[in-house]
């Protein structure tokens, strides 16, 4: 990172207190404004929940944009400030995304990266890729369209069917939970049969 970028991210950091430790970067990208119009920019300083941007647009305080970087996706942001060509926004998550943050888990997930047999009703059967499991429920790729609330099998190798039910939908993915939890042993022998 050159000086100037350094520079520019502390004088980002001055703008506000009382926040999480801030990572220097220097990543180019652009945001979608509500006008549909386009915004180069380039992000000066990151954290989980937001970043400061050096961008040539002005930017209105309170206007929700879509930040995008290449070969790292888009996310929504909303402005909190903008000075003389510089502007502190904050992520905003999804009503899905909120929600699953505001409730604890209740049991740990395993990332894992399979495929298992969905079926729901008056549907035919499709594998789907499983992103994490627990003995509660797991995370699926969808292969089709589906609402919270609907009800499916999820089926893994050697053990019968899970009747499940859909708790969250986010883009192409959604969150299972079984009617009924997997028995401890149960699950433990299918976390050593999903690792091998």
């Amino acid at each position: 990172m050159n000086k100037s970028a350094a520079n520019q991210s502390a004088e980002c950091q001055s703008q506000t207190v009382d926040r999480a430790a801030r990572r220097s970067v220097e990543l180019r990208g652009f945001a979608v404004l509500a006008n549909r119009q386009t915004a180069y920019l380039t992000i000066l300083d990151l954290t989980y929940d937001g970043c400061c941007v050096e961008v040539r647009t002005e930017l209105r305080p309170g206007d929700t944009i879509k930040l995008c970087v290449s070969g790292r996706g888009a996310i929504d942001a909303q402005v909190r400030w903008y000075d003389r060509g510089r502007a502190g926004l904050s992520f905003t998550l999804s009503p899905a995304a909120r929600e699953r943050e505001l409730k604890p888990r209740v049991a740990k997930r395993f990332s894992v990266d399979v495929e298992v047999v969905q079926r729901r009703p008056g549907h035919p059967k499709y594998r789907v890729r499983l992103v994490d499991i627990s003995r509660y429920g797991c995370k699926i790729e969808m292969v089709e369209q589906m609402r919270v609330g609907d009800h499916l099998w999820i089926k893994f190798e050697r053990i019968e069917a899970l009747h499940a039910e859909i708790c969250w939908i986010e883009k192409f993915q959604a969150g299972v939970r079984y009617l009924n939890p997997l028995h401890p042993a149960v699950f433990e022998l299918l976390i050593k049969q999903l690792s091998t």
